[in-house]
């Protein structure tokens, strides 16, 4: 892969490649075609997952023991020629191993007798109509093809239907349907939908024309629903449980915006170019903070273009496209004359009021960066994503919700498929609603958090998890200057964890870690002296198990068999004898390959090339992927190598630790990345905030109450306790406020970003999940600052006890970093009860606690009162 896979896309990829290979032994051993379905939001990446999966299914994969098929067939079908093209472009940018050979569109003049293994074919519904070339009778005599294909070039020797029949009935290969948008073409046509579209995607399925059922289905989308439904109803059909994707790590992972804040007027009254003016100040704003990050950087980038989205109705009048034009203009006066688009369904110019406004497609927006203002109706189209999309400005009414909020999740990717740390604004996408007040806009808000599914079309585009805010007339939040000094360097000391990955490979991790030193020169030689390390171990085990070895190469090179004597008739079976063949290289190559898995391919195939003694015309590499292959079988080899490639990682992540922070936040990502590369929690720095940004009002335009203190604060020094969830974590705040010392506070994100302490902790299920605790408190003096973390949470929450666990090993790993690491709780008689997570008999009531609540009232708690 070009990309470095998310934890859930590598765990999504891990569960679909389960799935793939039971369907394939399903098919071929049983004749029961399968289906099932990857639930991955807008913007969870699912063409990088896909990419993953093609790349094993033809090339294996060891991280999960995949072995490739070398019969595989991949057939991705959309309802859309132009999403199917940006589909393969995107596949060939995500994965190393999908040259462009092997991407093959379907166009009219395709065919062919069968469908060849290891390619990928694109193909969509429309090709499939009645009057498509590519379902043109064949003819079976060569002679009469040849001459009435002269009279009628229509006329081919394989329609589609041919080849797919004939490619699912060839044993050798196994067919891979793709089902992407998988929502799509799988409900009841209604009266003015094309049944024939409907029904093309269910004839695919289900067989047609002679054609048998595809034997493996995988439909992808973010609401899967009725592709399940369907499926279902398919008769003699296996259906699979469906791969679903977590919102919330999806959200976690930097690759959504986390903020999505809505402008609305005061008052009521036409306030549509006032606020349209509103918008473009924010995106020039936007443009501007865009152009002082990337300078910023060590060495500059290039900088992001933001783009303007302008929303109107289906039958926009041209006094309202004319307003729009003139009223751009006007506040924007350096603005190009050709910066304006739109993405109207009739594809031809605007022309009103003297301005001229093309078309452009909407899948070219992204990279046309001379495009600053884009004109949409709906929701643009089905794929359709801008990540340079910043703001919008809806002149929808109330009712039109729906197109408002699919419209805005095609808008919420990260630019920079990363978060930019500590700022708020730069994570976050803008919406300018003209037409709504706070109620209706509390309404947009519901969708967004997924509160509201009622109004959403089903499509699921509005993205997002745990994590995302939606803000009506947030404040932006700056450092606060009456914060000392060595707060700030307290802060830059606090350890944070980064989640375990599922699976994770110590040599994996240690190349990815020599390249990333390598590129940015901060260890000329890594992987050199990473090779050289573990090449040395590979030959301290290659001698210390010499005759485990040799006896390992021996088995390799003899095949063992017996021969079976069994005639009709009679029911007894003789074994004749046994025999003994020598290996031939294909024998012995598929050892190594097995070795690759263990040791891993790149270190497998180097260490072959260091061990191989050329002898005239023969240059060794036999005789030493024998031995690397019988060296792989010993136990206890390939734990020894990971302790090692484990060791060299930790010990040059502490040797290069301030190195990597100086690097620009695009790298230092990178080796946040591979720190997280573990099956244990890592620590990693959190980064200072730069841009902080909260509401100021409830939903009923009530004003939040401020504190002082903060790290953050506005221009008076206040901070809004807006993310409050409880009025008694503000009595913990205040009574941390009064104690002797109290210097400053922090309220923790509750997300996974880089300002952000987060700590690791395994849920009911076992399955690592993050938690952020609430409160940071500084005390002391400069010469001696004091942090403490004081989490306040609730007992009735199912996660309770897991997070207390979480928290206590954290507190066991970082004793020394903290002055107290408590949690607090309200009881029903709303006394607040702490535990000292520092001390280690607390500790061991939490590990052996059955009920949170419990805990809190035994003696392991004390009253939360003055410390």
């Amino acid at each position: 892969m070009e990309f470095t896979l998310k934890d859930y896309q590598n765990d999504a990829v891990g569960n679909v490649l389960r799935n793939l290979a039971d369907a394939r032994d399903d098919f071929h051993r049983k004749g029961r075609p399968v289906a099932f379905s990857l639930t991955a939001t807008t913007g969870a990446g699912k063409t990088v997952m896909a990419a993953s999966v093609i790349e094993s299914l033809f090339d294996g994969n060891d991280d999960f023991d995949f072995q490739a098929d070398p019969g595989a067939v991949v057939l991705w079908f959309t309802d859309d020629p132009s999403l199917n093209e940006q589909t393969r472009f995107r596949l060939m940018e995500a994965g190393d191993r999908i040259p462009h050979s092997r991407l093959v569109v379907i166009g009219s003049t395709f065919n062919q007798q069968k469908f060849e293994p290891g390619k990928v074919y694109f193909l969509n519904s429309q090709k499939l109509s009645k009057n498509s070339l590519l379902v043109k009778g064949a003819v079976d005599d060569h002679q009469e093809a040849l001459m009435e294909r002269q009279a009628s070039p229509d006329l081919r020797s394989f329609t589609i239907w041919d080849t797919l029949r004939n490619t699912i009935e060839d044993e050798h290969l196994t067919l891979y349907l793709i089902l992407d948008e998988a929502h799509r073409g799988m409900r009841k046509p209604s009266k003015t939908d094309r049944a024939e579209k409907q029904t093309n995607v269910r004839r695919l399925i289900n067989g047609a024309n002679g054609v048998p059922p595809v034997p493996v289905v995988w439909g992808i989308s973010a609401t899967v629903e009725r592709f399940n439904t369907a499926m279902a109803e398919a008769e003699g059909r296996l259906q699979y449980p469906s791969v679903i994707v977590d919102p919330a790590r999806v959200q976690e992972s930097g690759l959504l915006k986390d903020d999505i804040r809505l402008d609305i007027p005061d008052e009521s009254g036409a306030f549509d170019t006032v606020l349209l003016a509103r918008a473009i100040r924010k995106v020039k704003e936007s443009t501007t903070m865009w152009r002082e990050y990337a300078e910023a950087q060590d060495p500059p980038v290039d900088p992001v273009v933001p783009l303007f989205v302008v929303q109107v109705p289906n039958t926009p009048s041209d006094e309202l496209l004319v307003s729009a034009f003139t009223t751009i203009y006007d506040e924007w006066h350096d603005l190009p004359p050709d910066a304006m688009a739109h993405v109207f369904g009739d594809h031809i110019p605007i022309d009103a009021g003297g301005f001229v406004v093309p078309y452009v497609s909407p899948e070219k927006v992204q990279e046309r960066t001379r495009v600053r203002v884009l004109f949409a109706k709906d929701g643009i189209s089905t794929g359709w994503d801008c990540p340079r999309a910043e703001v919008l400005v809806s002149f929808r009414p109330a009712k039109d919700e729906t197109h408002i909020t699919q419209l805005l999740g095609r808008m919420v990717r990260t630019p920079l498929a990363r978060r930019i740390p500590g700022h708020d604004l730069l994570n976050s996408v803008e919406c300018v609603l003209p037409k709504f007040n706070r109620k209706t806009a509390t309404a947009v808000a519901d969708v967004l958090l997924g509160k509201n599914p009622e109004g959403d079309d089903g499509s699921g585009d509005t993205g997002g998890g745990d994590g995302r805010r939606v803000l009506i007339k947030p404040l932006d939040m700056y450092v606060n200057k009456t914060i000392p000094a060595a707060v700030w360097e307290a802060f830059d000391r606090l350890p944070s964890q980064t989640l375990p990955r599922k699976v994770a490979k110590p040599t994996k991790r240690l190349s990815a870690l020599a390249q990333a030193l390598s590129r940015d020169a901060l260890r000329t030689h890594a992987r050199k002296d990473a090779y050289a390390e573990l090449f040395a171990v590979l030959d301290g085990l290659m001698a210390r198990h010499k005759g485990k070895v040799d006896e390992a190469s021996d088995e390799i090179l003899k095949v063992q068999g017996e021969t079976i004597l069994a005639s009709a008739g009679n029911k007894n079976v003789v074994v004749e004898g046994q025999f003994s063949e020598i290996a031939d290289e294909r024998s012995v190559e598929a050892d190594f390959k097995m070795a690759g898995r263990i040791l891993s391919p790149d270190v497998a195939r180097k260490y072959a090339d260091h061990i191989a003694v050329a002898d005239g015309d023969d240059d060794g590499l036999f005789e030493a992927h024998l031995k690397v292959a019988a060296l792989a079988k010993v136990a206890g080899v390939q734990a020894e190598l990971n302790r090692e490639a484990d060791a060299m990682a930790k010990k040059w992540l502490d040797q290069y630790r301030v190195a990597i922070k100086g690097l620009r936040d695009e790298r230092r990502a990178v080796y946040d990345d591979i720190i997280a590369m573990s099956t244990d929690p890592q620590r990693i720095d959190i980064l200072r905030p730069r841009v902080r940004s909260e509401e100021t009002e409830n939903a009923d335009g009530e004003k939040f109450t401020t504190r002082t203190g903060h790290l953050m604060s506005d221009g008076n020094g206040e901070f809004p306790l807006s993310s409050f969830d409880s009025a008694w974590e503000a009595m913990v705040l205040d009574s941390e406020m009064a104690q002797p010392g109290f210097l400053a506070w922090y309220r923790n994100p509750g997300r996974a970003s880089d300002d952000s302490l987060a700590i690791a902790y395994k849920d009911a299920k076992e399955n690592w999940r993050r938690l952020c605790p609430d409160f940071i408190f500084f005390a002391g003096d400069e010469d001696n600052i004091r942090v403490s973390i004081v989490d306040p949470h609730g007992t009735h929450l199912t996660d309770a006890l897991p997070k207390l666990r979480g928290l206590a090993n954290f507190a066991v790993e970082y004793a020394e970093e903290f002055h107290r690491v408590e949690a607090v709780a309200q009881m029903k008689d709303k006394t607040l009860r702490v535990l000292d997570l520092t001390r280690e008999q607390v500790r061991r009531a939490v590990k052996e606690a059955d009920d949170a609540e419990k805990l809190y009232l035994s003696t392991a708690a004390t009253n939360y009162i003055s410390h």
